[in-house]
């Protein structure tokens, strides 16, 4: 039981701490997030880029500093980020199609899927897709 209890206690503190780094801000549940993504379709907004995974995967973990730098560096793109291993995110798992985490996908200005990567994405290869949409 202290077992169990130690664990989601980390996992709870983990999420908390994680939140403001990847971009979820006050948005805490799936409800709210799709609000987000749906406001996300306005003209400043040039692409919107998706991490599907989970904050107890390695390369996920491998992930959010890159997504950090993104959202910090390119004022015209929006991460939003679902831990899909959660009963909040397994919904977007559904909605995505994702097969195996992370998945990475972007969509244009109009909320259409333009690409898609699964696995480590590097910083400069995200920055290949996101300046074939246009992001200075």
């Amino acid at each position: 039981m202290y077992h169990k209890l130690a664990k989601n206690v980390c996992f709870t503190a983990t999420l908390i701490m994680l939140f403001p780094i990847l971009g979820c801000g006050s948005c805490c549940n799936g409800e709210k997030q799709t609000r987000q993504e749906e406001q996300l379709n306005s003209k400043t907004i040039k692409v919107t880029f998706i991490e599907l995974g989970s904050v107890n995967c390695i390369p996920c973990k491998m992930m959010q500093p890159i997504m950090k730098e993104i959202e910090e560096e390119y004022h015209d793109v929006k991460v939003i980020f679902y831990d899909v291993w959660t009963s909040e995110g397994r919904p977007y798992a559904q909605k995505y199609g994702v097969r195996a985490i992370p998945t990475q996908v972007f969509l244009d200005k109009d909320g259409k899927e333009f690409f898609r990567h699964m696995g480590f994405f590097s910083k400069e290869e995200i920055v290949k897709v996101l300046k074939k949409q246009g992001v200075e």
